[in-house]
């Protein structure tokens, strides 16, 4: 009954705070509540301490004792929703596919249907020795997607 009323809560939370959404959240054992989120201009620690308050002051710690944590989604974290494709269009990706294959590229474009990501690759010139750098791009369906990571760089 707990996860029922605080997926609620969130619900509210997210329809006053449209910038957020929800990327996870979990009632663990002793009612310990966990609450991970991500935000189309990124998330904010007050972000965080808004959607707290919405949960916390609404439910009642004298009928049930709890512990809540409300986070952002890390950095290194694989992304989940189309949202947060939608925010990173222009960055670099790491997409690890059902086949086992890997590609990485910079995210063009986010469809309903999945992604567009391009990059340069080296390739042997059709005549003669050496190799030429061609860009290629490919549309990947989210169900080809086993894992998409942003790539940080420093």
């Amino acid at each position: 009954m707990l996860k029922e009323r605080v997926k609620e809560l969130l619900d509210e939370a997210f329809e006053e705070y449209t910038s957020l959404f929800l990327i996870d959240f979990s009632v663990k054992g002793a009612n310990e509540i966990s609450v991970i989120i991500d935000g189309d201009e990124g998330v904010t620690v007050q972000d965080c301490v808004n959607v707290s308050r919405k949960v916390e002051h609404n439910l009642d710690r004298e009928s049930e004792d709890f512990s809540l944590e409300v986070a952002s989604a890390g950095a290194t974290e694989p992304l989940v929703n189309m949202r947060q494709y939608k925010k990173n269009i222009g960055r670099d990706l790491e997409v690890k596919l059902n086949d086992g294959s890997k590609l990485t590229g910079t995210l063009d474009a986010v469809t309903d249907a999945g992604i567009l990501l391009s990059w340069k690759e080296r390739v042997p010139k059709e005549v003669g020795k050496g190799k030429t750098t061609v860009e290629k791009n490919e549309e990947i369906a989210y169900d080809a997607i086993n894992q998409a990571k942003v790539k940080i760089k420093f």
